[in-house]
């Protein structure tokens, strides 16, 4: 049976990220991995400023793994990836106060898409895409 891991692109900033979300969601992370500690038969840095990219992460946030990673440069720069579809990750939190002290770390350099509310189904709701340009999701008290 086929199993789906979220991947996680960053543009040289992999590290910085994952400090964020072990701080804001609690996230652990399982493997990180530079590219300078790739095996030569699957990948060869040859840009020294790259050596401290991360070339293959894993990460936990609550139950649910999360791989991560540094994209070369130019990796994004095709017409099928401008034109590729937005992805988000929906992190519910048990409580408003727990989501609210993830929001105020998340939110330094993001852009909010949809301001912190209360709906019918949760006591909070924010979506973001955060400095790294992730896009998140943000729930609390999902009551369904």
């Amino acid at each position: 049976m086929p199993k789906v891991t979220s991947a996680l692109g960053f543009a040289g900033q992999a590290g910085r990220a994952i400090e964020l979300y072990k701080k804001a969601l609690n996230a652990r992370v399982i493997t990180k991995l530079h590219y300078s500690d790739a095996d030569p038969k699957d990948f060869v840095c040859t840009n020294e400023a790259q050596k401290d990219y991360v070339y293959y992460g894993e990460m936990v946030i609550g139950n649910q793994l999360i791989s991560f990673g540094d994209n070369p440069e130019g990796f994004f720069d095709n017409e099928v990836s401008k034109k590729a579809s937005a992805v988000s990750l929906l992190v519910e939190f048990d409580t408003l106060e727990e989501l609210n002290a993830a929001y105020e770390l998340m939110a330094e350099g993001a852009t909010i898409l949809t301001p912190m509310t209360s709906t019918t189904y949760c006591t909070g709701y924010v979506v973001l895409v955060d400095m790294f340009g992730i896009h998140w999701s943000l729930m609390s008290g999902y009551a369904g």
